[in-house]
């Protein structure tokens, strides 16, 4: 295994995406516990930014984050996984076509576009709920 999977050392933020841009797929296994499930997962953004293709488990956000742009499995499903890793590796359209998604659906996160959404949001809300101002 150790010639297939390589582990890295903490990396420093400035460094991750020269570090993503070198993988063949980002896996998000996160697993639910009765307390917590996987809230957003944002290297599942900076993965897809990188033009990586994207696996994660069905935990939380996860679906959401990914939407068309790779693929999900059941949480916990090891057979799942292994099913979707390997349909990337037979399948290079497949791959491509989740990398280029992944960098089309990575820009609906991106820090202006969350600043926008929030601010259409607040305006929508003092348009609805807040009487017009006196003359």
């Amino acid at each position: 295994m150790s010639e297939r999977v390589t582990f890295l050392p903490w990396v420093p933020s400035r460094a991750v995406a020269d570090h993503l841009r070198r993988f063949d797929v980002l896996v998000l296994p996160s697993r639910s516990t009765p307390r917590w499930q996987e809230q957003f997962g944002r290297v599942l953004v900076e993965a897809m930014a990188c033009g990586v293709p994207v696996v994660g488990s069905s935990s939380g956000e996860i679906p959401h984050v990914i939407g068309e742009a790779g693929l999900v499995y059941p949480e916990g499903d090891c057979a799942a996984l292994r099913a979707c890793l390997e349909r990337l590796w037979a399948d290079h359209d497949l791959w491509q076509a989740c990398a280029q998604r992944g960098l089309e659906r990575a820009s609906a996160f991106a820090h202006e576009r969350i600043a926008e959404q929030t601010v259409a949001f607040y305006r929508q809300l003092r348009e609805s709920s807040c009487p017009a101002p006196r003359e």
